[in-house]
């Protein structure tokens, strides 16, 4: 039986979702980018359920350079942050650095994570030097970064930025994490023991376009505040407890007023505000407490985070091609 392959110094994490008009551009920057660096490599691509060709591409990418390329497929979309999650799993680095396909973080940036973690780190951020992202997109990233920082106490300055690096410790503690909704830096910041954060440069995509929308970005925030934080609830709590001594203090100052003046007719529209204002307030805070025990009703059901439906990666001395159909861990084994 032939040895096992020899476990790579750094194992690059990236996402694919319909990513296939850009793959081409970010293969002929990133493998150059690592093997400029001198160290033994794995490139580790988790396609989270992609509708168009990067599946084929990526496949197309595994025979070229089978020694340094892994593949993870899953049988639908997860969301990017299961998809890196599922990298981590599958990866077999000391350091780990995450990696968005769409080339806005140019792949020429990685030596620079790799030289900070050298130096004792084991969690590596970074913030994007010049932002080329549209101007709502980043006065709202701003604004959610400085609210997020307050409620967490997670001092992450650029949260939209993928580029980072991760030790194997960190990366070890995170898998074992069965968390639903997460946010993967924020995670990591949590485990780390000596956390840091670089500037980098940023670019303009590549091609394609975000897969963010507005909806998708307020949804992954709420996971970023609910999931590492309870100040909300507390918060709402606080609030509801001044509301009903306010209220109280109002029908005491009405009922004195009906008492020693007579009734006010012209009053009954500011009682109407006052109501809809509280039952705003009333209605926003199901709402908070709804997303929490959301969240409760996804974890506790314990269904699979996601699916692997297979996995390309090269082995030494087996070649074995697994029928589809087997849930979390199915593989397909490809030798050279």
């Amino acid at each position: 039986m032939n040895a096992a392959l020899p476990k790579p110094a750094i194992s690059v994490v990236i996402p694919i979702y319909n990513e296939q008009a850009g793959l081409a551009a970010l293969f002929a920057r990133l493998y150059p980018a690592l093997d400029r660096l001198g160290e033994r490599y794995e490139i580790v691509f988790v396609n989270d359920g992609s509708r168009d060709q990067s599946v084929s591409i990526l496949a197309e990418q595994f025979r070229a350079r089978p020694d340094v390329t892994r593949v993870v497929l899953f049988n639908g979309n997860y969301g990017q942050h299961m998809a890196i999650l599922a990298g981590f799993e599958a990866a077999r680095g000391e350091i780990m650095v995450t990696l968005d396909a769409d080339l806005q973080n140019p792949p020429e940036e990685i030596g620079k994570l790799i030289a900070k973690m050298r130096e004792g780190y084991d969690y590596v951020g970074s913030i994007r030097r010049k932002r080329c992202d549209s101007a709502w997109r980043t006065y709202a990233s701003k604004a959610m970064n400085r609210l997020r920082e307050r409620i967490t106490n997670i001092k992450i300055t650029d949260q939209g930025n993928m580029l980072r690096a991760y030790g194997r410790n960190v990366v070890d503690l995170m898998n074992q994490c069965r968390e639903v909704n997460t946010f993967v830096p924020a995670l990591a910041y949590r485990f780390a023991r000596k956390p840091t954060e670089i500037v980098v440069e940023h670019e303009e995509r590549a091609a394609g376009e975000s897969k963010y929308s507005l909806y998708s970005l307020i949804r992954l925030n709420f996971d970023l505040i609910t999931g590492f934080s309870l100040v909300p609830l507390q918060m709402f709590s606080m609030l509801g407890m001044m509301l009903s001594l306010v209220s109280a203090a109002l029908v005491v100052g009405l009922l004195v007023r009906r008492l020693f003046l007579g009734a006010e007719a012209d009053g009954v529209f500011t009682l109407f505000a006052i109501a809809f204002f509280l039952m705003g307030v009333i209605l926003f805070g199901i709402g908070l407490l709804g997303e929490y025990i959301g969240r409760i009703f996804q974890q506790v059901r314990a269904r699979p985070r996601y699916v692997v439906q297979a996995v390309l990666e090269q082995q030494p001395c087996l070649s074995v091609v697994a029928p589809i159909g087997v849930e979390k861990r199915l593989v397909s084994r490809i030798d050279e």
